[in-house]
């Protein structure tokens, strides 16, 4: 039986993860400062495109190990969830830093969207939390591949539109952030826990 209660889960993981800020949004945010809305706008759409590529890929190697092995599939996922929680412990400990991290080269729209996708594309991170972030509300039972591709564009498209809204309010938010260290504080704190929190729970439905 369909379980009606997954999608919801994960959109609203999905969107606090997605509205907490992470590298993706500081290179969003660093490449608006620098190179205006164009250039932030540019860069939010080759991130997206880098993004989409990683679940693509990242669905048919899940659909490829569910058809070998079930158990694998398990392990994927229990393993997904301690990556999780290491990834929510590791933001809890981060330093701060008030400064988005411009990059070099240029800040014309066409290369802040070649560079957006090349970015995404070769961050090995991306992949492994897509790994470890979709399967945990995979059917095994149901088509893996379209319920991968779906819910994976569906966290890049919320997490495309809050690059947006970066983009699109780029320097009240550098501001906000260079300025306030409770400001910068509370959002790592909040990204850590909601990763530390789905992580624990995702581990303990697994074992089920």
């Amino acid at each position: 039986m369909f379980d009606t209660t997954r999608p919801g889960l994960f959109f609203a993981a999905a969107l606090l993860l997605a509205v907490t800020p992470g590298p993706g949004m500081l290179y969003v945010l660093a490449r608006s400062v620098g190179g205006g809305l164009r250039a932030g706008l540019a860069s939010s759409g080759g991130t997206a495109i880098g993004g989409l590529c990683h679940v693509v890929a990242a669905a048919l190697g899940l659909s490829a190990l569910l058809a070998a092995s079930s158990a694998a599939f398990t392990v994927v996922k229990v393993a997904g969830a301690a990556y999780l929680i290491y990834l929510g412990i590791r933001t809890l400990l981060a330093h701060d830093d008030p400064r988005p991290e411009v990059a070099a080269g240029g800040d014309s729209a066409q290369r802040a969207f070649g560079q957006g996708v090349i970015t995404e594309l070769l961050n090995p991170k991306t992949a492994l939390f897509f790994l470890a972030f979709v399967p945990q509300f995979i059917v095994p039972g149901e088509d893996v591949f379209a319920q991968f591709l779906a819910l994976g564009t569906l966290s890049v498209a919320l997490n495309t539109t809050a690059d947006l809204v970066v983009a699109a309010l780029a320097g009240p938010i550098a501001t906000r952030l260079r300025r306030s260290q409770r400001l910068r504080r509370g959002q790592r704190y909040c990204s850590g826990g909601a990763l530390i929190a789905l992580g624990v729970s995702a581990g303990v439905s697994g074992k089920s």
